[in-house]
């Protein structure tokens, strides 16, 4: 029955993550602290606007590349914040999700062969996009020690002739990592060195607690060689919306809506709709959600040192990425025990790739009273591993 399928799909491993919640979802008084999924509701304004727009019956398809409105947004969003200017007609595509941005944007880049560079432990979408785009992903093994973050030795060792993209992803998923401008600076200087373009997942940009994010196409010369991926799911509470955009190079832009018409069409309607009052009204929502992410990690770092568990301070994203190596079990062996001694579901380290083996990623986007529970008993569980 394989015989008619695809080689590269068939080749695919499944996703590390979603089983941990299958089992949860059959288990009484387990927590989840897995699922990287605010758990703040979609800000009512924001809501009220995509009502508004179903009432009004504003339910037809928009342009492929997005609602003009939103479109520009983005592009006054994006000047606020990172002081980059994008033509919003030319510039700018609204997606299915970032998720989608990054797939789209792939495929428009690479030809048969060429290499991907994917840091990780990172998001567990970027080595399949890769590999269905038809690319070569080449993994640089990002190191506690450097805080996760990517250097440019690091990038410099990994580049080939046959190199065209890096992935840049920070705020890190799984790690919490970030990256400042300093670090950036170094990155961006082997970018242009060797002519390659970078794909930065910005999905996370809101939700730093160690000054503003920078973004890398805001430094010079970068702007013409980065496809800046972003989306709604995690600023503002928006994942079921399934909303995203990517910002590129107008020759970029224009390959990616061709992909994108073929196999989408356009985005969610209604969503676009209430991403344009997101956009406009919602920083003090971020900024709300943003104080609370701040207090559970706060919270969370305190407990590991409390107990004893190593973990670097991570300053992005609602992740923390302990280290349990000293348990002397893998990071699914430490895993699938924790949930069926405790009920407590994380996601083992080695899913977001071999350098995350030895750690579990916890998420902090639940609500501190769950934390606390979750952290008596990984105390416990700890104490009993160690005894």
């Amino acid at each position: 029955m394989t015989k008619p399928l695809s080689k590269a799909v068939l080749g695919l491993k499944p996703s590390g993550i979603r089983k941990f919640f299958d089992i949860v979802s059959e288990m009484k008084d387990a927590i989840s602290l897995g699922v990287g999924e605010p758990d703040f509701d979609t800000p009512w304004h924001i809501r009220d606007e995509g009502i508004y727009a179903l009432e009004k019956g504003k339910t037809f398809y928009t342009s492929n590349s997005g609602l003009k409105e939103l479109r520009e947004e983005i592009c006054n969003y994006l000047k606020r914040k990172q002081n980059i200017t994008y033509d919003p007609m030319k510039e700018v595509i609204v997606t299915v999700g970032g998720s989608e941005a990054i797939d789209i944007g792939l495929r428009a880049l690479i030809n048969p062969g060429e290499e991907v560079i994917i840091p990780q432990p990172s998001y567990v979408s970027y080595e399949p996009c890769a590999i269905l785009a038809g690319a070569k992903p080449v993994v640089i093994n990002l190191k506690a020690e450097n805080e996760f973050r990517l250097t440019a030795e690091e990038l410099k060792s990994a580049i080939t002739e046959n190199t065209k993209v890096l992935i840049l992803p920070f705020p890190n998923n799984p790690t919490g990592a970030i990256m400042e401008r300093g670090d950036l600076e170094e990155i961006a200087k082997v970018v242009k060195e060797n002519d390659i373009y970078v794909m930065p997942d910005e999905i996370y940009s809101e939700l730093t607690y160690k000054g503003e994010h920078i973004s890398i196409a805001s430094i010079e010369g970068m702007k013409e060689r980065t496809i800046l991926i972003n989306g709604f799911s995690k600023a503002y509470a928006m994942t079921g919306w399934r909303l995203g955009y990517a910002c590129a190079p107008k020759e970029i832009i224009k390959q990616m809506t061709k992909i994108h018409q073929f196999a989408i069409m356009c985005a969610p309607t209604t969503s676009q709709y209430a991403a344009v009052e997101a956009l406009k009204n919602g920083d003090d929502d971020v900024k709300t959600m943003r104080e609370e992410y701040n207090r559970r990690r706060r919270f969370l770092m305190n407990a590991f040192r409390e107990m004893g568990l190593d973990c670097f301070e991570p300053y992005g994203a609602f992740y923390v990425f302990p280290c349990i190596k000293e348990f002397g079990m893998t990071s699914e062996e430490f895993a699938t025990r924790f949930l069926e001694e405790e009920h407590v579901a994380a996601v083992p380290g080695n899913a977001f790739g071999d350098s995350g083996e030895g750690y579990l990623r916890i998420s902090y986007a639940y609500s501190l009273d769950n934390l606390k529970i979750a952290m008596e008993r990984l105390k416990r569980f700890v104490e009993r591993l160690r005894s």
